[in-house]
Protein backbone atom coordinates (compact mmCIF):
# COMPACT_ATOMS: atom_id res chain seq x y z
CA UNK A 1 0.00 0.00 0.00
CA UNK A 2 3.04 2.26 1.04
CA UNK A 3 4.60 1.41 -2.75
CA UNK A 4 1.23 2.76 -4.64
CA UNK A 5 1.11 5.73 -2.37
CA UNK A 6 4.64 6.97 -3.11
CA UNK A 7 3.97 6.50 -7.17
CA UNK A 8 0.67 7.91 -6.80
CA UNK A 9 2.53 10.74 -5.04
CA UNK A 10 5.35 11.15 -7.46
CA UNK A 11 2.97 11.11 -10.34
CA UNK A 12 0.95 13.78 -9.08
CA UNK A 13 4.77 16.22 -8.43
CA UNK A 14 5.38 15.01 -11.84
CA UNK A 15 2.06 16.07 -13.06
CA UNK A 16 2.39 19.21 -11.28
CA UNK A 17 5.48 20.33 -12.30
CA UNK A 18 4.80 19.13 -16.02
CA UNK A 19 1.98 21.95 -15.90
CA UNK A 20 3.98 24.26 -14.36
CA UNK A 21 6.81 23.71 -16.76
CA UNK A 22 4.57 24.04 -19.81
CA UNK A 23 2.94 27.19 -18.39
CA UNK A 24 6.77 28.97 -17.89
CA UNK A 25 6.55 28.35 -21.98
CA UNK A 26 3.19 30.41 -22.27
CA UNK A 27 3.39 33.85 -24.09
CA UNK A 28 4.59 36.86 -21.75
CA UNK A 29 1.57 38.80 -23.35
CA UNK A 30 -1.42 38.37 -24.52
CA UNK A 31 -3.94 40.44 -26.34
CA UNK A 32 -8.07 40.02 -27.33
CA UNK A 33 -9.97 41.87 -29.50
CA UNK A 34 -13.37 41.40 -30.92
CA UNK A 35 -15.17 44.37 -33.85
CA UNK A 36 -18.56 44.22 -34.83
CA UNK A 37 -20.26 46.33 -38.06
CA UNK A 38 -22.54 49.12 -36.12
CA UNK A 39 -24.92 51.16 -38.53
CA UNK A 40 -23.98 54.45 -37.46
CA UNK A 41 -21.38 57.30 -37.73
CA UNK A 42 -18.52 57.08 -35.88
CA UNK A 43 -19.59 60.96 -34.55
CA UNK A 44 -22.38 58.85 -33.06
CA UNK A 45 -20.91 55.98 -31.28
CA UNK A 46 -17.44 57.94 -30.02
CA UNK A 47 -19.36 59.41 -27.44
CA UNK A 48 -20.72 56.27 -25.98
CA UNK A 49 -17.16 55.05 -25.63
CA UNK A 50 -15.53 58.55 -24.77
CA UNK A 51 -17.83 59.36 -21.71
CA UNK A 52 -17.17 56.58 -19.01
CA UNK A 53 -21.04 57.10 -17.70
CA UNK A 54 -22.37 56.22 -20.94
CA UNK A 55 -19.85 53.64 -21.41
CA UNK A 56 -21.23 51.74 -18.28
CA UNK A 57 -24.56 52.01 -19.58
CA UNK A 58 -23.79 49.22 -22.55
CA UNK A 59 -20.28 47.63 -20.42
CA UNK A 60 -21.23 44.23 -19.95
CA UNK A 61 -18.42 43.98 -17.21
CA UNK A 62 -20.88 46.86 -15.31
CA UNK A 63 -23.97 44.85 -15.77
CA UNK A 64 -22.10 41.58 -13.56
CA UNK A 65 -22.75 42.84 -9.84
CA UNK A 66 -25.67 45.20 -9.83
CA UNK A 67 -24.70 46.28 -6.38
CA UNK A 68 -21.08 47.33 -7.47
CA UNK A 69 -20.08 50.50 -6.10
CA UNK A 70 -18.85 52.74 -8.95
CA UNK A 71 -16.91 55.82 -8.09
CA UNK A 72 -16.14 58.84 -10.96
CA UNK A 73 -13.53 61.34 -10.92
CA UNK A 74 -11.61 62.91 -12.91
CA UNK A 75 -13.64 65.04 -16.50
CA UNK A 76 -16.62 63.79 -17.31
CA UNK A 77 -15.02 62.18 -20.71
CA UNK A 78 -12.06 62.31 -22.65
CA UNK A 79 -8.66 61.90 -20.76
CA UNK A 80 -8.76 62.65 -17.55
CA UNK A 81 -12.04 60.71 -17.33
CA UNK A 82 -11.94 57.62 -14.60
CA UNK A 83 -14.03 55.44 -12.54
CA UNK A 84 -13.21 53.07 -9.54
CA UNK A 85 -15.55 49.90 -8.74
CA UNK A 86 -15.52 47.52 -6.04
CA UNK A 87 -17.94 44.43 -6.66
CA UNK A 88 -18.39 40.95 -5.86
CA UNK A 89 -16.19 37.89 -6.71
CA UNK A 90 -17.46 38.02 -10.31
CA UNK A 91 -16.49 41.79 -11.23
CA UNK A 92 -13.70 42.19 -8.43
CA UNK A 93 -12.03 45.78 -8.25
CA UNK A 94 -10.23 48.37 -9.92
CA UNK A 95 -10.22 51.48 -11.99
CA UNK A 96 -10.34 52.08 -15.33
CA UNK A 97 -8.83 55.68 -16.91
CA UNK A 98 -8.88 57.36 -20.46
CA UNK A 99 -5.18 57.79 -21.50
CA UNK A 100 -6.26 59.63 -25.17
CA UNK A 101 -8.78 60.04 -26.87
CA UNK A 102 -9.08 61.30 -30.93
CA UNK A 103 -12.87 62.05 -31.68
CA UNK A 104 -14.02 60.00 -33.35
CA UNK A 105 -11.61 57.39 -34.43
CA UNK A 106 -9.79 55.85 -31.14
CA UNK A 107 -10.53 55.91 -27.23
CA UNK A 108 -7.21 54.29 -25.71
CA UNK A 109 -7.93 53.05 -21.52
CA UNK A 110 -5.61 52.51 -18.77
CA UNK A 111 -7.32 49.01 -17.22
CA UNK A 112 -6.20 48.32 -13.16
CA UNK A 113 -7.70 45.33 -11.27
CA UNK A 114 -7.15 45.02 -7.75
CA UNK A 115 -9.13 42.03 -7.23
CA UNK A 116 -9.71 39.07 -8.23
CA UNK A 117 -5.71 39.71 -9.21
CA UNK A 118 -3.72 42.28 -9.92
CA UNK A 119 -3.13 43.28 -13.64
CA UNK A 120 -2.23 46.41 -15.64
CA UNK A 121 -4.08 46.11 -18.90
CA UNK A 122 -4.26 48.92 -22.06
CA UNK A 123 -7.72 48.93 -23.65
CA UNK A 124 -8.00 50.57 -27.05
CA UNK A 125 -11.39 51.55 -29.11
CA UNK A 126 -10.73 51.94 -33.08
CA UNK A 127 -13.85 53.65 -34.99
CA UNK A 128 -13.60 52.83 -38.26
CA UNK A 129 -15.82 54.37 -41.11
CA UNK A 130 -16.71 53.05 -44.43
CA UNK A 131 -19.83 51.94 -46.51
CA UNK A 132 -22.51 54.09 -44.10
CA UNK A 133 -21.11 51.96 -41.47
CA UNK A 134 -18.61 52.27 -38.51
CA UNK A 135 -16.69 49.13 -37.56
CA UNK A 136 -15.78 48.99 -34.06
CA UNK A 137 -12.94 47.11 -32.58
CA UNK A 138 -12.45 46.47 -29.14
CA UNK A 139 -9.06 45.14 -27.97
CA UNK A 140 -7.73 44.31 -24.26
CA UNK A 141 -3.67 43.87 -24.42
CA UNK A 142 -0.95 43.27 -21.27
CA UNK A 143 1.35 41.46 -19.49
CA UNK A 144 0.89 37.67 -18.61
CA UNK A 145 2.53 36.99 -15.17
CA UNK A 146 3.31 33.49 -14.42
CA UNK A 147 0.33 32.97 -12.49
CA UNK A 148 -1.89 34.73 -15.21
CA UNK A 149 0.26 31.42 -17.53
CA UNK A 150 -1.46 29.07 -14.84
CA UNK A 151 -4.92 29.87 -14.67
CA UNK A 152 -4.77 30.38 -18.66
CA UNK A 153 -4.51 26.54 -19.18
CA UNK A 154 -7.67 26.18 -17.87
CA UNK A 155 -9.60 29.09 -18.33
CA UNK A 156 -9.27 30.36 -21.73
CA UNK A 157 -9.25 34.32 -21.92
CA UNK A 158 -9.82 34.68 -25.25
CA UNK A 159 -13.04 32.95 -24.68
CA UNK A 160 -14.37 34.24 -21.85
CA UNK A 161 -13.51 37.88 -22.29
CA UNK A 162 -13.80 38.36 -25.62
CA UNK A 163 -17.37 36.76 -25.31
CA UNK A 164 -17.72 39.80 -23.26
CA UNK A 165 -16.68 41.66 -25.56
CA UNK A 166 -18.74 40.54 -28.02
CA UNK A 167 -21.87 40.91 -25.89
CA UNK A 168 -20.91 44.82 -25.32
CA UNK A 169 -20.44 45.35 -28.78
CA UNK A 170 -23.67 44.10 -29.24
CA UNK A 171 -25.41 46.11 -26.57
CA UNK A 172 -23.27 49.07 -28.19
CA UNK A 173 -24.83 48.34 -31.69
CA UNK A 174 -27.87 48.95 -30.45
CA UNK A 175 -27.60 51.84 -28.86
CA UNK A 176 -25.74 53.79 -31.23
CA UNK A 177 -28.07 52.63 -34.10
CA UNK A 178 -30.74 53.80 -31.91
CA UNK A 179 -29.33 57.05 -31.32
CA UNK A 180 -28.24 57.80 -35.37
CA UNK A 181 -31.75 56.67 -35.96
CA UNK A 182 -33.16 59.78 -33.10
CA UNK A 183 -34.63 56.75 -31.11
CA UNK A 184 -32.26 56.68 -28.20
Amino acid sequence: MMRVLKFVGLALVIAIAGVLGYAATRPDHFQVSRSARINAPAEAIFPLINDLKAFNGWNPFAKHDPAMAITYNGTPSGPGAAYTWNGDSSVGAGSISIKQSTPPSRVVMALDMAKPLEAHNTVVFALNPGDGATEVSWTMSGESPFISKVLGLFCNVDTRVGGEFEKGLQSLKARAEGRASGSS
